[in-house]
């Protein structure tokens, strides 16, 4: 019986080969598709079904379209033709465009802002609060007396008009932004503009009954804008330079003055020293006081932080030092700035601290102590990381590490990894971990190579860590799951630039 089974098998098999050589017979042939569709059925509906609403959502969307931008009137049945349609732009922005080709065509050429948040030629924005956007428009027209131009068009119907002109006579606009300064829902407009080489100077124009006031002039390095007194309205922090060094000067709004300045803060940051690599932050101290952070690099590779904040009323440096006249947030540079390292909602400044190093060939290594401080100048300890900028990664330190541990870094080809060891006074240090960045064709093979754990999996580089002997018998060890909770990568910070 078996023979017989098997003889037919291998006489069909043959039958088989020839019928797809020559063509099934056509009886066979539907069969087939029979079969086919039956199987299509059964495990294609689900698919089918999905298919059809991403059809009829695609088809909905492009008749929205044809509606909203006036491809055609409404119709129960429609060409295919009518889906090809494009958009039309809405008749205000054809006349927007209009009249910025006007003044295109009279020898102005594009001039957009060269720092900041917005740097775009065209921007919209709704300046006085009505839900309607108007348009400033950054131009150049060397032929002019003031070459700089900020043409502000307001919406009206269905077309935009120009409703005011600010002009500079600047070689360029460093920045604009807009706040609202006197919390009445209307924002003011402020304009850095590059006077000269080493010379910005700072407008501040409120825009009234169509037509734009200058509340403020002033000189200016950089300078920030910021609730500092939890009123509900933004006051101006403006950073320059005077005959003894640098200042800020804090200016609020009053109902009957306008924006005035109320107070200033002696700065130890130089002006050259925050504008070559230094930065300006804004966060909060502990009990959720505002405070601006000025950051300045020194030419000797150190980095100076003043912390400005109120108290009673005027701004105050919180961190300077009564005894020499100098912050006391003088660090050495290791490329990081004040940030919230730990997301609890107030800013930490990093400092550097520098590891132990078993052997002089060993390069040094750092922890970084990230602190929060109040708005007396106190600061405590908030984390502690070791930052592996090379590799791009960064590990919270856990607190009894602290002053028990030195790290060494090596490299090969395809792999480099940062190994902590244990380091106790009279004992032979012993390696408790090992993070890895492991690169290359091989590296999902080399990523679990002996006791390897997967931390992070990116498009080029996979990172890996592994628990050494000295781990089990330490007091201080740590499992896995601790580690990968500890471990975070460096994100590259997007940074606008200062205005």
């Amino acid at each position: 019986m078996h023979t017989s089974c098997a003889s037919e098998k291998n006489e069909q098999t043959v039958k088989n080969r020839e019928n797809r050589k020559k063509g099934y017979p056509r009886q066979e042939k539907r069969a087939i598709i029979y079969k086919l569709n039956y199987a299509y059925r059964q495990k294609g509906e689900r698919e089918m079904k999905r298919i059809w609403r991403y059809l009829g959502l695609t088809l909905t969307v492009a008749f929205a379209v044809m509606l909203l931008s006036g491809c055609g009137e409404l119709k129960l049945s429609f060409s295919p033709q009518d889906l090809y349609c494009l958009p039309a732009l809405p008749a205000k922005y054809t006349e927007l465009n209009s009249r910025i080709n006007e003044i295109l065509n009279s020898g102005a050429e594009y001039a957009a802002p060269t720092s900041g948040a917005n740097i775009q030629s065209v921007q919209l924005v709704d300046l006085n609060g009505d839900g309607r956007e108007e348009a400033l428009a950054f131009f150049r027209n060397s032929g002019d007396e003031k070459p700089m131009k900020i043409y502000i068009f307001g919406a009206r119907g269905d077309t935009y008009e120009q409703i005011d002109l600010i002009e500079g006579s600047g070689t360029a606009i460093y920045s604009i932004d807009y706040q609202d300064l006197d919390g009445d829902g209307q924002k003011e407009i402020a304009v850095g503009w590059k006077a000269a080489t080493e010379l910005q100077v700072l407008e501040v124009y409120a825009l009234g009954d169509n037509s734009a006031e200058m509340l403020l002039r002033t000189n200016y390095v950089r300078y920030t804008i910021q609730d500092m007194n939890r009123d509900q309205r933004r006051e101006l922090i403006v950073l320059q330079s005077d005959e003894e060094g640098g200042i800020a000067d804090y200016y609020g709004w009053q109902a009957d003055g306008g924006l005035v300045k109320q107070s200033s803060a002696r700065l130890s940051v130089t002006m050259a020293e925050l504008s070559q690599q230094g930065r300006v932050t804004k966060g909060c101290l502990r009990d959720d006081v505002p405070a601006v952070f000025v950051t300045g690099v020194t030419e000797l590779s150190g980095t100076v932080t003043d912390v400005l904040a109120l108290r009673n009323g005027e701004l105050s440096n919180i961190v300077l030092s009564e005894q020499t006249g100098v912050s006391k947030l003088v660090h050495p540079f290791c490329g990081l700035y004040p940030m919230d390292i730990n997301n609890d909602g107030l800013m930490e400044v990093p400092s550097p601290a520098r590891l132990p190093t078993v052997s002089d060939e060993d390069a040094p290594a750092q922890r970084i102590d990230w602190l929060s401080y109040d708005e007396s100048g106190g600061g405590e300890v908030a984390l502690c990381t070791y930052h592996c900028v090379e590799d791009g990664w960064y590990l919270q330190i856990p607190e009894p590490w602290t002053d028990h541990i030195y790290i060494t870094r090596s490299t090969s080809q395809n792999e480099s990894g940062v190994t902590f060891y244990t380091w106790e006074a009279g004992e032979t240090p012993a390696p408790i971990l090992r993070i890895t960045a492991v690169t290359g064709a091989n590296r999902e093979i080399n990523a679990v190579r002996g006791n390897r754990f997967l931390l992070s999996r990116q498009t080029k580089t996979l990172y890996t860590a592994e628990l050494l002997e000295g781990n089990d018998t330490w007091q201080y060890g740590v499992t896995a799951d601790e580690v990968r909770a500890a471990f975070s990568l460096i994100q590259t910070e997007w940074i606008a630039g200062d205005n």
